[in-house]
């Protein structure tokens, strides 16, 4: 019986390092799957490393693949984690479940965006905005401020996407980093009575604008830029350019602790931070780089003309798993 065991756990060791050590790299992404796809695949061709992917819903953005790498930490099962977001990169962090990699190809990223402690690194960056539809919204009455939002004259013409999911949720987490929670449990329940409507999704929402279901909506640039290219009756208001901001997301990358390929998760890392990437991202879906001096589609906006929210990404972070009970609640209440 002990010349089996041992067989068995030397057959178990070697296919480890067979698995360790084959040409391949296994990521995790809440990013879109129509435009994080053609990059991986991408990279794919130009180094010859099989990507295995897995991607997130629509619906349940970013908490999918984040509950599975939770789930995973005693056995990781991914090398990469590609976040639409840098808040659930922070939780993971926090968990324990990241480790540090300081990517050559991110030196002239601004610190903002990236780990002190060299856990994650930010690129390619979105920003959430106001779509209206000037159908419904003559130019002197779009809003300027989500606190806007709360006035009589756009009662039940508002959307906003499930704020358990996705972008939102982060956007939410910033209110409360930069209001403190009162102001922003007064914003929230002021939106509420003023009938705000809960879509499933960023996607959802640009669709109801866009139909002209709902005046307007807070979704992130890359929704409001393609519902521009599909529809020239809507536009875009970069909110609260005179007050607190408006939130800036960059997509953030990491390296999984243990991973099965490290080698070949530090290449796809080094390959997402390159300009040549951002620059694909800002052609297919809006995004702006953090790297300056990236070509970039015209009208695609620069962060040198935006008012950005200033937050702190780990108290944000820290933030988002504290409200998580209070957001479940407020929901429910709809």
């Amino acid at each position: 019986m002990r010349k089996w065991f041992l067989f068995f756990v030397m057959v178990s060791l070697l296919a480890t390092g067979c698995s360790r050590n084959s040409n391949e790299v296994v990521v995790y992404t809440s990013v879109d799957q129509v435009f994080s796809e053609p990059v991986l695949k991408e990279f794919e061709k130009e180094t010859g490393i099989k990507v295995n992917a897995v991607f997130d819903t629509e619906e349940t953005k970013s908490t999918g693949v984040l509950n599975r790498l939770i789930a995973e930490k005693n056995h990781p099962q991914c090398d990469v984690f590609w976040s639409g977001d840098p808040v659930r990169t922070l939780v993971l962090k926090r968990k324990g479940i990241t480790q540090p990699y300081r990517s050559p190809e991110a030196q002239d990223i601004p610190a903002v965006y990236k780990d002190p402690d060299g856990h994650w690194t930010g690129f390619s960056a979105r920003a959430r905005v106001l779509l209206y539809n000037k159908e419904l919204l003559e130019d002197e009455a779009v809003p300027n401020s989500i606190f806007d939002l709360t006035k009589p004259q756009y009662r039940g013409k508002v959307a906003l996407a499930n704020p358990l999911f996705g972008t939102t949720t982060f956007h939410i987490a910033a209110l409360f980093s930069v209001l403190g929670d009162e102001r922003a449990k007064a914003l929230l329940d002021s939106l509420k009575a003023n009938g705000l409507v809960l879509a499933t999704s960023n996607g959802d929402v640009r669709k109801r604008v866009v139909q002209g279901e709902m005046a307007c909506g807070i979704t992130d640039t890359d929704d409001a830029f393609e519902a521009m290219k599909e529809a020239p009756h809507v536009g875009i208001v970069f909110l609260d350019q005179q007050g607190i901001g408006t939130l800036i997301i960059p997509n953030t990358v990491n390296l999984i602790k243990e991973c099965p390929h490290p080698d070949n998760g530090k290449k796809l890392i080094d390959y997402l931070l390159r300009r040549k990437t951002e620059a694909a991202l800002a052609a297919s879906c809006a995004q702006m780089p953090l790297h300056k001096g990236v070509k970039v589609p015209e009208g695609i906006p620069s962060l040198d003309h935006i008012v950005p929210m200033k937050i702190n990404y780990d108290s944000t972070a820290a933030k988002l798993e504290e409200i998580q009970d209070y957001l479940k609640a407020w929901v429910r209440s709809f």
